[in-house]
Formats: C-alpha cells, sequence, structure tokens
C-alpha cells in the first residue's frame, strides 16, 4: 500500500506524522480533533500551515481519500463497535476484525479464511460482534460500511453464490452458525451504515493503517 502522511491541525500534539499509528495516539478521545491524509510529506507540511477548513471534505487526490475527520462533533456515536473484512481477491484469503470505537482497540480479530469474500466477512463481523455484546448485554451500537451485510444480517441469512467446496469448509460452518444465531436471539443494538464519504474509512478498515 502507498506510503501516508497525516497532518493534525488539532489534537494532542499537532504536526506531520508518518504513520496511522503515530497519529491515532494524538487525535483518538481529542474532542475536537482535526486531521487528514496526504500521499507525500511536503503535501501534509503545506497543509498545515494552511487553513484546515480549506481541506475539509476534499481528496488530497484520487488514490489518498480522507482519514476520518471527526470536526467539532463526531457525527457518529463514538461509544460503539465498528467492523470491517478485508479479501484478497473475489474469492480469496478473507479476514474480520472489529474495532472499539471508544477506545481504538481490536474487539475481536479472526481468519484468514480460505475462498471467501469480503461480504460475507462483513456478514460474519456483524453476527459476531452481536453474539459478543450479548453476553454482556451491551446493546451498543455497530457500525459497518457494507449495505449487502447490513441487509443479510437483518434477513437472518447470507444469501451469498460463493460455491461451497472443500477449501472453505470452515467458512460455511461459520455462515451456518451465524445464521441460526440470528433465528435464535434477539437483539438490541442498531446496525448502521457507516458513511464512508462523510467520515473516511471505517476505522477497523485493513487499509486505512498503512
Amino acid at each position: 500500500m502507498a506510503k501516508k502522511y497525516y497532518t493534525v491541525w488539532e489534537g494532542y500534539q499537532i504536526g506531520v506524522f508518518s504513520s496511522w499509528e503515530e497519529c491515532k495516539k494524538s487525535v483518538s478521545g481529542y474532542p475536537t480533533a482535526k486531521y487528514k491524509s496526504f500521499p507525500t510529506r511536503e503535501a501534509a507540511q503545506k497543509a498545515l500551515n494552511d487553513n484546515y477548513w480549506s481541506y475539509v471534505g476534499k481528496k488530497t487526490d484520487k488514490q489518498h481519500p480522507t482519514v476520518p475527520t471527526l470536526g467539532d462533533n463526531p457525527p457518529y456515536d463514538t461509544h460503539s463497535i465498528a467492523v470491517d473484512a478485508a479479501c484478497s481477491g473475489n474469492p480469496g484469503t478473507m479476514h474480520y476484525r472489529a474495532v472499539d470505537l471508544s477506545t481504538g482497540a481490536i474487539y475481536f480479530s479472526q481468519g484468514p479464511f480460505a475462498k471467501a469474500t469480503n461480504n460475507i466477512g462483513e456478514f460474519l463481523a456483524i453476527v459476531h460482534a452481536l453474539a459478543q455484546l450479548a453476553l454482556s448485554q451491551d446493546s451498543r451500537t455497530i457500525y459497518s460500511d457494507s449495505k449487502i451485510a447490513i441487509s443479510w444480517v437483518k434477513q437472518k441469512k447470507c444469501k451469498t453464490k460463493l460455491p461451497k467446496e472443500a477449501a472453505n469448509e470452515k467458512v460455511f460452518e461459520l455462515i451456518a452458525r451465524a445464521e441460526k444465531w440470528l433465528h435464535t436471539h434477539s437483539y438490541r443494538n442498531p446496525i448502521l451504515k457507516w458513511e464512508t464519504q462523510l467520515w473516511g474509512e471505517i476505522p477497523a478498515d485493513y487499509g486505512n493503517k498503512g
């Protein structure tokens, strides 16, 4: 993945950071954090010397969208869970995970699973989060950037067209388990679409840290 640099206009420490982890330490939990990613250090340094509002809602270039910008009031519930999946190929090797938005910590991480798809991973991630939260009667919101996966969860059915074969037997076992859980449990957790165009990549994203 291409290198990114992060400009922080408001945070625990302002400046230009060469990794998402460094940037995150400065902005995570900061109530009025203002920050954005850039493709080069020069562009990030120039932005630091400019007005933050000149960059709000704009892409630094076609290949490098913004990272999440909280602004003065986060437009999403920060006391919530974000889930995401990654798949190298379609089908391909799939991983999925969840991040606790209140702390930035990994809530759970699963994979690799062979011969799966991204939508399957998103579906499993949402149900996994529902089941995990149910253990402690936690009704926090779950965010996903997959409309398809959200609709599958609401229908209690993973409507994938992926053929079942020996290589992905484990994946289909997980799907069956997830569908059974949805049919035998109730939950109060809102499952909402993460608005990538407005808020940047979902914090559980596998690609926004490089």
